[in-house]
């Protein structure tokens, strides 16, 4: 069975609530005054001082592995699984035994159509240029099931990624179809050219940041851009695992020299981004967080005047 080390549990016990929701679900996060937040979905559940509290079912906690335990119900593995992005480790065996299958990458169906992924998109501030760039090269389509917006990485022409971002009105859903290989994140473009990369925590961040560039009137297909599908957090020495996509996305394009890292501007998107630049000796890097609001589309959003929930042709989302 598998089984979490000392080192993983320590590791995920570290991390609280609030940079939890932060890095992963920060849409959830509702700011009530100082350093003081609920959530969306429990309005009671208060998170301040490094301390959550459900007040109304007197539950508490001191980190993001109680919170998903005992609010969330998840189990321990999963909960630290969730946290650090790694799977538990299996115990050695000394009999010899077939090979664990990996699990099989299979894209979800497609919809008939892409309205609602091209809804969802356009409310978020994205160009509508651009969502049919990456539509029309197999980069992004809808879910048939669950109208998902599925955006999809690839291994030398074949789909090898999948992220998928919620476009319902009851969702801030984000996750990944099963069996992806992270090491072949999103990026736009399928080939790339030029010496610069611009390295984004998601799919959506880059596609705002592309969509930047075409209202500043400049040539957003010239761009590079990569999408790590979120960020690991550092150690306490301040070093982090580093990103699998960017190290991919630089052995198989050697012809890189500059690294523009726009990362979140928030703690985890900070530290991960300082962490990156210590490790990317040989290459021009160049740290370039958003100027305005925590992600790029936020700066986006607010470039555009769109504020509030933003709205799809299924009703409004988070």
């Amino acid at each position: 069975m598998p089984y979490l080390s000392k080192d993983q549990i320590a590791a995920a016990r570290e991390m609280d609530l609030l940079t939890y929701l932060h890095r992963f679900d920060p849409e959830e996060l509702v700011h009530i005054g100082g350093d003081t937040y609920a959530t969306r979905t429990h309005d009671s559940l208060k998170i301040s001082n490094g301390k959550w509290c459900w007040w109304s079912r007197n539950i508490g906690g001191t980190n993001a592995l109680d919170y998903l335990t005992r609010v969330e119900g998840l189990s321990f593995l999963d909960a630290v699984q969730r946290i650090l992005g790694e799977l538990p480790r299996v115990p050695p065996t000394p009999m010899r035994t077939a090979p664990l299958l990996k699990t099989e990458f299979t894209l979800p169906p497609k919809h008939a159509d892409t309205r609602r992924v091209f809804a969802y998109l356009r409310s978020r501030g994205v160009d509508a240029e651009i969502i049919n760039h990456c539509i029309k090269h197999g980069q992004l389509y809808e879910d048939a099931e669950r109208h998902n917006c599925v955006f999809v990485g690839y291994e030398h022409g074949k789909p090898a990624y999948g992220a998928l971002r919620g476009t319902l009105s009851d969702t801030t859903f984000a996750g990944e179809v099963p069996g992806s290989d992270k090491r072949f994140s999103f990026a736009v473009p399928l080939r790339a050219g030029g010496k610069t990369l611009c390295v984004f925590e998601s799919a959506i961040d880059a596609l705002s940041y592309l969509t930047l560039l075409k209202l500043r009137g400049q040539d957003w297909r010239a761009a590079n851009t990569l999408s790590l599908s979120g960020i690991y957090q550092p150690r306490k020495d301040g070093s982090i695992r580093f990103p699998a996509a960017l190290e991919q996305y630089l052995k198989d394009n050697p012809g890189v020299k500059r690294i523009v890292l726009c990362l979140d501007n928030d703690e985890p998107g900070r530290a991960a981004s300082a962490a990156i630049k210590q490790a990317l000796a040989g290459y021009e890097v160049i740290d370039n967080p958003p100027r305005r609001g925590k992600d790029y589309n936020d700066q986006l959003q607010m470039v555009k005047g769109i504020s509030g929930r933003v709205k799809t042709r299924g009703g409004e989302a988070r």
